[in-house]
């Protein structure tokens, strides 16, 4: 018997935008700069002499809104990125020569879900909420992991897409790690962790992003890239608690991170 090429094993396979849709005004972190495209060429602006005509954008956006991941070279401590290597040599106004998003491989391979919300009973957890070890062990009951894989941290955040001012959580906070969970995830050496949040942190009310714990954590001493702003809400709706993923963010020299569009296909 033949066995089965791997694009036929994926021939009908249900797959899921894990991405949110980029347009000008959607929630992104205040600390970066905000998504905006225009127009630039519309049709009829230029006719060619067979009557054909093309239309054009300009984008301008931050690395760090939407639906991104985050590089190594993207949070220093004490001057120190991850490996203790300083920052200051590897950076200039051309990005960084190293530990930017240009060395993050594509990434095609196994994640796991845990989804914090629904070890919870609910389908959103509360703003500012400190996501335990407790919680994800709950969550991870039954699952297996595997250094270099993905993990994937459910907290039905991305069901507030659409209310601007509570998904970014000014006021009310956000839900994400504590430095205990973080270091729970770090131990099982992902390659990256994401999650439905602008920032993979525990966002208390009225702080905003004062200190990234998780942050050092992850990317600085363990070496984790980080992908914020997922849409993780269909994936978690359908209880698969692994997918195969598919992780590949934009090929920027030297930057500090890139929008991606990752997709999840279901077993």
């Amino acid at each position: 018997m033949v066995s089965p090429k791997s694009w036929e094993a994926l021939r009908g396979k249900r797959v899921i935008d894990l991405a949110q849709p980029m347009r000008r005004g959607m929630p992104q972190s205040p600390n970066h700069p905000p998504f905006r495209m225009a127009l630039e060429r519309r049709h009829g602006d230029l006719v060619r002499p067979d009557g054909g005509s093309a239309a054009n954008e300009l984008i301008v956006t931050g690395g760090h809104v939407g639906t991104h991941v985050d590089a190594l070279a993207h949070v220093s401590q004490d001057g120190l990125l991850h490996g203790g290597r300083p920052a200051g040599p590897l950076q200039s106004h051309l990005g960084f020569s190293d530990l930017g998003i240009d060395a993050f491989p594509p990434y095609l391979g196994r994640a796991v879900v845990l989804d914090a919300a629904a070890a919870h009973g609910v389908a959103s957890l509360p703003p500012g909420y400190e996501i335990t070890v407790a919680d994800l062990e709950q969550a991870a009951e039954g699952v297996a992991f595997a250094p270099g894989e993905v993990i994937l941290i459910g907290t039905g955040w991305s069901r507030r897409w659409d209310s601007h001012d509570a998904f970014v959580g000014g006021r009310d906070g956000t839900p994400g790690p504590g430095v205990d969970a973080a270091r729970w995830l770090a131990g099982h050496r992902p390659v990256a962790v994401g999650g439905e949040t602008i920032a993979f942190e525990q966002i208390p009310a009225g702080r905003g992003h004062a200190v990234l714990p998780a942050h050092r954590i992850l990317l600085v001493e363990a070496g984790i890239h980080i992908v914020e702003t997922m849409r993780l809400a269909e994936l978690l709706d359908s209880g698969e608690r692994e997918v195969l993923l598919v992780l590949n963010p934009l090929l920027i020299v030297g930057a500090t991170g890139s929008p991606v569009r990752p997709l999840a296909v279901l077993p």
